[in-house]
């Protein structure tokens, strides 16, 4: 598979292989960067600032009915275009933060390959745990990503987590870019063992070691 998620023998786009899991990295699917339009991007942007600024609002009672107003109008109007998750943009737009995924801390990627992943992520105001600093689970949510961006790449083959170890050392701050490395560890069969370090300079935040599973043809 290559960084822009194509390959030679990709479908036509949206369509399903015969394996029913591709996963978010799909390693024979042509992934369309088209999907959403040119502004999809700026879309997830301003989803992504709204779920900060709610995060970080102490609203009136007059302006939470305002926008339970409004809120209801634009859910209506998303769920009339939902559509199933081989196809939705959200997830598959590489050429996005996160793959336009707002469940994910937006990262960028700046290398990735089958020895391991090199991305920069940022931790803002919806991430918060307290004091600054960023939520533990969000930290995980984001090692969990790119760790199985790098068994996938690494196998060619869709994965799932078989266990995760997330070791804290320092404070995770907010509004930082932050660099997380990875690498794979050893291969044994359809077992994948990784690890990965999130850093704020020279500075280690966290680590994580963990246990990646090739799929075979049919697993859920």
């Amino acid at each position: 598979m290559t960084i822009d998620g194509t390959s030679e023998s990709a479908p036509v786009p949206g369509e399903r292989t015969g394996d029913a899991h591709e996963g978010g990295f799909r390693t024979d699917m042509m992934i369309s960067v088209d999907r959403g339009g040119p502004r999809y991007g700026e879309f997830i942007e301003k989803v992504r600032e709204f779920m900060d600024r709610a995060r970080a609002a102490f609203p009136s009672e007059e302006l939470v009915d305002e926008l339970i107003d409004e809120l209801t109008v634009v859910n209506a109007k998303l769920a009339a275009v939902e559509i199933n998750e081989w196809e939705s943009p959200s997830g598959t737009r590489i050429d996005l933060p996160a793959r336009g995924n707002i469940t994910l801390p937006p990262y960028l990627v700046d290398k990735a390959g089958d020895d391991g992943v090199r991305a920069r992520v940022t931790f803002t105001r919806f991430h918060l745990g307290g004091n600054n600093a960023a939520h533990g689970g969000y930290i995980c949510t984001a090692f969990d990503d790119l760790l199985g961006m790098t068994s996938a790449l690494a196998t060619g083959k869709v994965t799932r987590t078989a266990y995760l170890t997330v070791n804290y050392r320092s404070i995770t701050p907010l509004n930082t870019e932050l660099t997380v490395s990875t690498s794979i560890v050893r291969l044994e069969g359809r077992k994948i063992f990784v690890a990965a370090r999130m850093t704020d300079g020279d500075r280690l935040c966290a680590e994580a070691d963990g246990l990646f599973i090739a799929l075979n043809p049919g697993q859920p």
